[in-house]
């Protein structure tokens, strides 16, 4: 287990790596002049010189990626030039991760049950009604884009009940209702866009899983249903779920971009569009490693619940 956990840290900071020179090359392959584009068409070329300096274009790209790579270490990317001018970059980005976060969580305690529980019936109930009607559903959901199904939500929901609340983060030290009012209909939204594709790939699972022969031999020996799943069949059924989940938490934290627009919640995605239309590179480059970063460390996440779950899924995940 050990030589896998190694072998996985050593990939994401690879990884890590490639993003890091992608993300360094950001500026100074984008058209036209980053200094100008942040300082404005009429700034005093003194200005330019400056903005010019403290996006490190001076250096050469192996400078500025060591520096870059020097930020990411502690913490530090300097003050934000356009989004939040003279702000401490990173102030901006906890700030929005805590609110993508409050998010994400939030949809995951509804979507992860929701979604799992539905292809559990939809395989217990295989090729029935029941089964035919889980999955498509579940397919009409998936296909509507998430800020198709924001527009919906508020469009049917929000505008004649007054109940829900639309505008924005619910403010500081709100009650656990008010909290609960500002991510319902956001997180209803996630669940429309990920009930499909989670509740197909759980029943695919739980269907291989209960047609194997190690779930017959369990049965032929008397054991309940109740009994089989929980020795033999959860573990297996689980992990392709455990999987997906794990590769889609980055997309949750920096790609609702959608559904941030449309209820006006300020997350991280909201945040890296600002930067790109306020070509504010230092923020746009923590906001992208960010999400990154938390996509690496779910995905590795991922593979060390899954190996923990089946041990013969360490060889698929490259231990051997």
């Amino acid at each position: 287990m050990a030589r896998f956990i190694i072998r996985r840290l050593l990939l994401s900071l690879i990884t890590l790596g490639i993003l890091l020179i992608i993300v360094t090359l950001i500026p100074n392959i984008a058209p036209g002049d980053p200094a100008r584009k942040i300082a404005g068409g009429t700034a005093s070329p003194e200005r330019l010189a400056a903005v010019t300096e403290s996006l490190g274009l001076n250096d050469s790209v192996p400078t500025q990626l060591g520096k870059l790579a020097k930020s990411v270490f502690t913490l530090d990317f300097d003050e934000s030039f356009s989004v939040a001018a003279g702000e401490p970059v990173m102030s901006l980005v906890w700030t929005a991760l805590g609110n993508s976060a409050k998010l994400v969580l939030f949809s995951l305690a509804i979507v992860i049950p929701l979604s799992v529980l539905g292809g559990l019936v939809a395989a217990y109930k295989k090729d029935t009604w029941i089964d035919r009607t889980i999955v498509n559903t579940g397919l009409a959901f998936s296909s509507i884009p998430e800020f198709v199904a924001g527009v919906l939500l508020l469009a049917f929901l929000a505008v004649p009940i007054d109940f829900f609340k639309v505008q924005g983060n619910a403010p500081d030290g709100s009650s656990i209702l008010t909290q609960f009012q500002h991510l319902l209909l956001p997180a209803v939204a996630v669940l429309m866009v990920y009930f499909g594709y989670i509740a197909r790939i759980t029943r695919a699972g739980t269907i291989t899983a209960l047609e194997s022969d190690y779930a017959r031999t369990a049965f032929m020996r008397g054991l309940t249903t109740r009994d089989v799943f929980r020795k033999h069949i959860a573990r297996n059924a689980l992990q392709p779920t455990v999987a997906v989940v794990g590769t889609q938490l980055g997309y949750l934290f920096g790609g609702m971009v959608g559904l941030e627009i449309v209820f006006q919640y300020p997350g991280l995605g909201s945040l890296i569009i600002r930067a790109i239309d306020r070509a504010d590179y230092p923020v746009l480059r923590a906001g992208v490693l960010t999400v990154a970063i938390i996509y690496m460390l779910a995905t590795l996440a991922a593979d060390l619940v899954i190996a923990w779950m089946n041990p013969r899924a360490r060889l698929a995940l490259g231990e051997e």
